[in-house]
């Protein structure tokens, strides 16, 4: 069976601890607890939660221990999210977006899941296509984790 990899952007470990996203959010991470998910991070995320509050380094840190993939910043993610930034997908404001999504996109990961609706949830998927990667599929937690409604 196919476990889904799921690349995890710093909003959703931001979200562990915002009380509007904190159900789903934590429901996502219990999905990668009982391995439902294989969680996916990557140099960016890295850097973004230096600054973050402890208990967000924490959850960082946990999904590193229990074996999430860390994927690296390179020239085929560098040159994708500058093409990002020329056809205007994101503006040069949201530079680290384009580069989440440039490397889940390079990554070939299964999902890439955020609370940023206004940049990143709504992607769209055309340049990926054109240059022959497959559709990026973005989702917030609460459209993915198996917990937070009931449980």
């Amino acid at each position: 069976m196919h476990v889904q990899r799921i690349y995890v952007d710093t909003s959703v470990l931001g979200g562990c601890f915002d009380a509007e996203f904190a159900r789903w959010s934590n429901g996502l991470l219990k999905d990668f607890r009982l391995g439902t998910y294989l969680p996916v991070v990557s140099e960016v995320v890295a850097t973004e939660i230096r600054g973050a509050p402890a208990p967000v380094r924490e959850v960082y840190t946990e999904l590193i221990a229990s074996g999430a993939e860390l994927l690296a910043v390179n020239d085929p993610v560098l040159l994708l999210a500058e093409l990002y930034q020329e056809r205007r997908i994101l503006t040069p404001k949201f530079y680290d977006d384009c580069v989440h999504i440039a490397l889940a996109t390079t990554a070939a990961v299964d999902l890439l899941v955020s609370w940023n609706f206004k940049h990143i949830v709504h992607y769209d998927n055309a340049v990926n296509l054109e240059l022959g990667y497959k559709p990026l599929s973005i989702y917030s937690p609460r459209e993915v984790t198996h917990y937070g409604e009931d449980d």
